[in-house]
Parts: C-alpha cells; structure tokens; sequence
C-alpha cells in the first residue's frame, strides 16, 4: 500500500486530527533536530495504541512508540513508518492502609524523619503524563517521593523504559507495577522486580513493548517539604546542566568506574564544534543543538567524543540517547 492509501486505512480508525503526513520530527523531539515521518499519529487512549500497532502490522511499517522526544534524535531524512505519540495522562491517587516505613531509596533527611510513618499512597498514572506536570499535581496533594523526578524532561513511559533517575532517586526505586501492551498486543501487568530494572535500563529497553501506565508507590509528606526539595533540584539543575539550549539530555552514560562527563572535560572536549552541534561548556556530558544544528553534525560530534576518549584513555563510552530514522 501506498502512503495514501495507508492514511485512508488510518482515518478510518482514528479522528484525522490525530494523524499527520510527512511530519518534521524537529517539531517533537527536545533536540529540535529530525526529519520527516511518513505518520506522526496521535494516540489519546488504549484502543486507539491498538489500532495503530495492528495497522502497522498489517503494513509491514515500522512503528517508533515516543513521549515528549526528549531522550530521542532523529536523523536527518527522517523515519520511515510511522512514529507513535501515546498521550494517556490520567491520574488516580490512592491512600493505603499500610503505615510501615516507605521502601524507597529516595533519601530522607533526618530533620524530616517524622514523616517515615506517614501514610502510603499509591499514584497511578498513564505512560504520556510529563513528569514536571506529575510534580505539580503531587506537590498539590502533598505526596512526596517524586521530587528527584520533577526535573527529567520526558514521560511516565520513557522514563520507566530507562529507568530515569537523579539526585539519589530512580524509578525503579518508586514502581510498584507496570501495565503495557505486549507483541501480540495483548495488555499485561508485571510487578517491580520482572522489570529488569538497572541503572538507565529496564525490561523495556530492548522489547517491543508499549508501556501504558504504572503504579507509583509514595506517601504523605507536607507540601513545604516538597516544594523545598523541588526547588532545591531546580536550582541545581540551572546551574549544572545547559538547559538554556535545546539537547536530548545526558548524552552519555555514566560508566561503571568513572564519571563519563569527566573524561571527556579531562580530554579537553568542553566546547568542542562541529557545525552546529557543541559538547556543552557547562556540562560536557551534554551535546546541545547550539545553532541550528542537523542531527549528522550530532552523531558525527558523539563519533569524534568517543574517539578521542576512548585514544586518551582507554574507556569506551555509550550513549544514553536513542538514535532513529534513516
């Protein structure tokens, strides 16, 4: 089938709106950087997800599931197939019996320590939900546990996928369950351990699986505390991080024994240009779109990055970004 013919099999599943030919992934990705996607679609609720991976199925199309874009570059000529933004946002919150200390790695100051015997709420929360606007929404109804994540650009889903974490916290530390749509399409829900949790991984990393939601396990807290450790987060994260530009994030992994940005400030890259792409001069960890960069000058800077630290001393680093499209 061609490609008009495939959107006349889309319209005829999903509301138009939802569904864009030749889309510029420049427009959906945080790196402001991509080319076009055959399909951009729109997905507002499970059975529209479904409908979506039975059509590409059927049509032998690539099918690329993202949330903001914001852990993502897209190459230059684009994605052939379809791309898949899943905007489920729904949000329940659930007070549990149990008083118990909370089983989270999420560290607690001493002064707050009274707060160790509070109440457990369980949050569940769809796979496109934003995490800065999850925040908010918690900060609102007191329940903490969540501040580490309020800074991470991205989703609920991407941020399960890799197990995003920051200032101490991971996902894997705060997951009860996770549902999602397996290759046959069937929904499943697994518990924290068979997630495969690691540091920036999960079972999800490297399945085709479509995350839809989770159970997060939290707990009552005042919401000065919260806001407190909030902005804490925030301030640290203008000050170290090159939020003024457009970039995907941490670039790079940190390794087992060393400090992946280290190396590369220690092998002189702080700055290092090509085109419009830049290691950033704040944080050498982050490759930023400094001016109107292509998503080549992108991969050809992580190629150099790699090269020159890898020559001076002797450590492989690995990317913590995806790279799609052809």
């Amino acid at each position: 089938m061609n490609q008009k013919e495939i959107e006349k099999v889309l319209k005829e599943k999903l509301p138009s709106a939802n569904i864009k030919l030749n889309e510029p992934m420049k427009l959906h990705t945080s790196f402001k950087i991509g080319g076009p996607a055959d399909f951009f679609i729109t997905a507002n609720n499970i059975q529209e997800i479904r409908e979506v991976v039975n059509i590409a199925k059927e049509n032998n199309l690539p099918l690329k599931v993202v949330g903001n874009g914001t852990n993502l570059l897209v190459k230059d000529n684009g994605f052939r197939g379809i791309i898949l933004k899943t905007n489920l946002q729904e949000i329940k919150i659930t007070k549990t019996k149990n008083k118990d200390e909370i089983n989270t790695k999420y560290k607690i100051n001493e002064m707050e320590s009274s707060i160790n015997c509070k109440e457990e709420y369980i949050v569940n929360v769809q796979s496109g939900m934003a995490l800065g606007k999850l925040a908010q929404i918690l900060l609102k109804n007191e329940i903490g546990g969540f501040e580490f994540a309020s800074g991470i650009p991205g989703t609920i889903g991407g941020a399960i996928k890799m197990n995003a974490g920051a200032y101490g916290g991971e996902f894997k530390d705060i997951v009860q369950d996770v549902t999602y749509l397996n290759e046959q399409n069937d929904i499943v829900v697994i518990q924290n351990m068979q997630c495969d949790f690691s540091y920036r991984h999960s079972l999800f990393s490297n399945k085709d699986y479509i995350i839809l939601g989770c159970n997060l396990k939290l707990y009552k807290d005042t919401k000065e505390n919260i806001k407190n450790k909030l902005d804490e987060n925030l301030q640290s994260r203008r000050e170290k991080q090159p939020i003024e530009y457009p970039s995907a994030g941490s670039t790079f992994k940190r390794g087992e024994d060393f400090i992946t940005a280290k190396l590369i400030d220690e092998c002189g890259l702080k700055g290092y240009t090509i085109g419009g792409a830049q290691v950033s001069e704040k944080h050498a960890g982050f490759i930023i779109n400094k001016n109107n960069a292509t998503a080549e000058d992108v991969i050809n800077l992580i190629k150099h990055v790699t090269e020159i630290v890898y020559e001076k001393t002797g450590k492989k680093i690995n990317l913590e970004i995806e790279i799609i499209g052809k």
